[in-house]
């Protein structure tokens, strides 16, 4: 049986779960990258059950669509990005208490979010083009 895949997302339907020791990953991709689900782990935490996914939705934010996969609730810490079951994209630092915006590799973001946007109230950026 095929999981339905949710429509576009608007400002204020993802909850996050912000604390002491928890932050939250907001993975931004390009539009071709919509409805591909993609998975985190601790870092040296590698094997899939120690893995946890995102689908990656069109997130509309004021008059913009950016396509992005939230990860609401992950303990602080370092992470790696996986592309597929062995190959690890990247790796993100997750702050408690914050919210930690990157990018897939090679895709660049050309707008910032809008500020103080209830997503990305408290954030740290990290490797997105035109930040």
């Amino acid at each position: 049986m095929r999981e339905p895949v949710p429509g576009p997302s608007r400002s204020g339907s993802v909850i996050l779960d912000l604390g002491p020791g928890v932050g939250a990953l907001v993975l931004h991709a390009a539009p071709e990258m919509g409805g591909r689900e993609i998975e985190v782990s601790p870092l040296g935490g590698g094997t899939p059950a120690h893995r946890t996914h995102s689908r990656v939705r069109p997130r509309k934010t004021g008059g913009e669509t950016q396509y992005a996969a939230v990860y609401p609730q992950l303990v602080a810490g370092d992470y790696t990005i996986w592309e597929d079951d062995v190959t690890p994209a990247a790796t993100v630092t997750i702050e408690g208490g914050q919210v930690t915006t990157t990018c897939w590799p090679g895709t660049a973001i050309n707008h910032p979010p809008p500020p103080g946007g209830p997503l990305l109230a408290a954030r740290t950026d990290s490797g997105c083009g035109g930040r």
